[in-house]
């Protein structure tokens, strides 16, 4: 059997099906500029265009910026992209995310008793209890009741974003700023030396070690998925929960336990937000957590991927810093906001760009494969036993 090149890998493929939706996005975006132009100067559109590729690079704040905005959107994705690898649409990493929040703020700003650097880490452990449990009830309601999860999802995010706002008003509000107080200094994430790494000047950035919690959350969410038994069981039940069931294996438990996972992802993703030490607090308002949605398009730009998600993630984020300096050219903010919009948008398509890779690389396969033609046997020597009339010896 031949052996297939690095070209026919799956990994190829996914990894070359999100870059060519990521290209598609930017060339689309850049459209949008052109035909925004305040100035109707195509060299002003390129140059806002510019700024969205290059502007994280301009000095080393941005890029530190980079990595906070990262590490929230990177677990909402891998909380979405679990989910989709088990079968299952969690459309409610926001309402999870915000009820992580709640719980690392809450512990953040009451249990002042915690000493030293337990404190953030039983906040970063509260939260994802809180993730798990709200996502645990949509898991439910599909294991037990055959509920769709994505309708369970959406009434839990609207429930949890009310609850939330309750909590928060009647437990850590800042009437001042209208948002939840800030948690003190021990629930802060440590900084690790990154923020004096990452800066302009006098001006740190707002990294910590978020990011590398969340890397190592991925990395983690690989290994469960690829090489356990127990990730093996969910990813079953998810293809095929009649054969899971006739293997022996228990789907509903499966469910319960993806969606839990999925919230768990989540409510870190929360935590990782409002413990940076960045000033964010939870503000009472009617609108869903966007980094829960956000989510979405980082899964599906990544293809459900651990690995994959986390790249995704970053660019998402690196998009939103060079975003900023768009204005120096005259553009309005909401601009990269739809280029990024757009370029989310043609995330959805890189499924159909690795559908097309595969079928390209098959039909390569295929013609390459010259089947072996056996060599011609040679003249068979004359079987004296018989002669020609057919008379024995």
């Amino acid at each position: 059997m031949k052996k297939r090149s690095f070209l026919q890998t799956e990994g190829f493929g996914s990894f070359a099906s999100s870059v060519m939706a990521i290209l598609a996005g930017l060339l689309v975006g850049l459209i949008v500029l052109l035909l925004s132009n305040p100035s109707q100067n195509p060299s002003q559109a390129f140059g806002g265009f510019g700024a969205i590729l290059l502007g994280a690079f301009t000095d080393a704040k941005n890029l530190g910026q980079v990595f906070y905005f990262a590490a929230p959107i990177i677990m909402t994705g891998l909380s979405v992209g679990f989910a989709n690898r088990t079968g299952l649409f969690n459309i409610g990493a926001a309402g999870q995310f915000i009820m992580g929040a709640y719980a690392a703020v809450y512990v953040g700003v009451q249990w002042k008793f915690l000493p030293g650097a337990t404190h953030w880490i039983v906040a970063l452990i509260a939260a994802a209890l809180a993730g798990a449990l709200w996502g645990s009830i949509p898991g439910l309601l599909k294991a037990f009741c055959n509920v769709n999860e994505v309708i369970a999802c959406i009434m839990t995010n609207y429930i949890g974003m009310h609850l939330v706002n309750f909590l928060v008003s009647e437990t850590v509000f800042d009437s001042l700023r209208n948002q939840s107080h800030r948690p003190t200094g021990s629930a802060v994430l440590p900084k690790a030396g990154l923020d004096q790494i990452f800066r302009a000047g006098n001006s740190p950035s707002s990294v910590n070690i978020g990011i590398f919690i969340a890397i190592l959350a991925g990395i983690a969410i690989w290994i469960i998925l690829s090489r356990t038994r127990f990730g093996y069981e969910l990813k079953a039940c998810g293809y095929n929960r009649e054969a899971s069931r006739y293997a022996g294996i228990n789907e509903k438990r499966c469910i319960v336990y993806s969606m839990a996972i999925a919230g768990a992802l989540s409510g870190i993703g929360g935590a990782l937000l409002y413990l940076s030490g960045a000033g964010k607090g939870i503000e009472v308002l009617d609108v869903l957590a966007a980094e829960g949605f956000n989510g979405i398009p980082v899964a599906l730009l990544g293809l459900s991927n651990p690995i994959g998600i986390i790249f995704s993630g970053i660019f998402v984020a690196y998009l939103n810093v060079g975003g900023f300096n768009m204005q120096l050219f005259n553009f309005a903010p909401q601009a990269i906001e739809i280029i990024i919009a757009v370029i989310i948008y043609f995330s959805a398509l890189a499924l159909i760009f690795r559908s097309f890779l595969a079928r390209l690389t098959r039909k390569n396969l295929a013609h390459d494969a010259v089947p072996d033609v056996p060599a011609e046997a040679p003249d068979a020597p004359p079987d004296d036993s018989k002669n020609t009339n057919g008379e024995g010896n």
